[in-house]
């Protein structure tokens, strides 16, 4: 047999926040290595967590992501307010529903329409995709905006978000604001809807595989705040439990943090969450689903971008609900500090996030554990490539691998700023 070694670097992953190499190592029709490398470094937000009151988490924990900072903010809330004891009531759990449907509608706008859609399309960036889709991609950003003025309705802006605070928001939007955002949402429907049949007809790999899905699950709605974590082979848990079966550890090659479930890879995010929660689906959204004639559960990773769409449209219209019913109230309740332990999982746009607190008796963080969904998917992403690559054919030229690898990538929508933690130090004296 001829051996043949081929050695791919991809310094930097385009359209990819963060730093990374991927290192191939293949022998004839075998992958003898192959290593995901982040080379982001350490960020330290859990030190710099400690000793903050937890009047100041909000705002810290938000420049975590600049994608996702609701998702850091929701969940630390959620973590603090078990410790001291609080329910901000239904008009607070309303609109911090309407917070994360503005980030899931950002977010995942902004992904389909510059990450996945040149990939299966075949063009190198957005930019160059909306000479021949320009309909498409002004759809897309028009989605995106949307998103923005959302998380700036209650957030006060739409980056690095101000108006969350431990026990509610800041302010309660006025009655005329929220009227008119709700306008614009309601205009945007068969935009929603058109964009998730549009997805479902691109061109991906039918790249089926086996995976573990993991995400949140609520007694009756589709999960964004609150739930059990669940996935497809029996784990039905608190959140609390969650160190009892997921493991985080660090690997060699990468400074992100690698998470398995009972030692095993899992997949977070939004085919995940579908998989797992399509009984909760708005009837709107599961027959407009339907209607594109692609099944879910799928097996298939490449339909996670199909599986955003769905959640755009889901999240539209979960907005126009809350916005139907608005009247402002008061936005917060005030916390009474108390010593303890709480904990946090909210789903983010790429899977649910995970955080651990402990506060003294003055309100003051002691230590904490952020575990971001990108961490969580490292390991599956590795897994994933392995398995991609082969099925796409080992023997194909350098280039077509590296956009091969570059496409399984981007498919999960990787933070790697997010996935990074502090390294233990191992000393050693001579």
């Amino acid at each position: 047999m001829n051996k043949r070694e081929i050695a791919i670097h991809v310094p930097v992953l385009a359209r990819v926040e963060g730093e990374g190499a991927l290192d191939l190592h293949i022998s004839g029709d075998r992958i003898d290595h192959l290593r995901l490398r982040i080379f982001e470094p350490p960020r330290l937000f859990e030190k710099f967590l400690e000793g903050r009151s937890f009047r100041d988490v909000p705002d810290m924990v938000a420049r975590i992501c600049g994608i996702c900072p609701v998702a850091y903010q929701m969940s630390a809330a959620h973590a603090i307010e078990q410790v001291f004891g609080m329910d901000p009531g239904p008009w607070v759990r309303d609109m911090r529903r309407l917070f994360y449907c503005g980030e899931w509608l950002e977010s995942h706008a902004l992904h389909v329409h510059l990450l996945a859609a040149p990939d299966f399309l075949g063009f190198p960036t957005a930019i160059a995709m909306a000479q021949k889709f320009p309909e498409e991609v002004r759809r897309g950003l028009q989605l995106q905006e949307l998103g923005n003025a959302i998380v700036r309705l209650l957030g006060g802006r739409s980056v690095h978000p101000v108006g969350a605070r431990i026990g509610g928001f800041s302010h309660a939007p006025s009655p005329q604001a929220a009227a008119d955002l709700l306008a614009r949402l309601e205009a945007a429907v068969a935009d929603a809807e058109a964009l998730v049949h549009w997805v479902a007809s691109l061109p991906m790999p039918d790249d089926v595989q086996a995976f573990t899905c993991v995400s949140l699950r609520h007694p009756n709605e589709y999960p964004m705040n609150e739930g059990r974590l669940v996935s497809n082979h029996g784990l039905d848990m608190d959140i609390r439990s969650y160190r009892e079966r997921f493991s985080e550890f660090h690997v060699p090659h990468s400074t992100s943090l690698h998470s398995t479930l009972d030692g095993k890879p899992y997949l977070v995010g939004p085919l995940a969450r579908l998989n797992l929660n399509m009984d909760r689906l708005p009837p709107a959204v599961a027959k407009n689903l339907a209607a594109t004639g692609i099944r879910f559960p799928s097996s298939n990773m490449f339909h996670s971008a199909l599986a955003r769409a769905v959640e755009i449209h889901l999240a539209l219209l979960e907005a126009i609900r809350i916005l139907e019913n608005y009247r402002p109230a008061q936005p917060h309740i005030a916390p009474t500090p108390r010593a303890g332990v709480g904990y946090g999982c909210t789903e983010a746009p790429r899977g649910f996030l995970w955080h651990r607190f402990e506060m003294d008796g003055q309100g003051r963080v002691v230590n904490t554990e952020i575990v971001p969904p990108t961490a969580q998917n490292q390991a599956r992403i590795e897994e994933d490539l392995h398995r991609s690559l082969l099925a796409f054919g080992l023997d194909q030229p350098e280039e077509a691998l590296r956009l091969r690898a570059e496409t399984v990538i981007r498919n999960y929508d990787p933070c790697i700023s997010c996935s990074t933690h502090f390294l233990r130090l191992n000393l050693e004296r001579q």
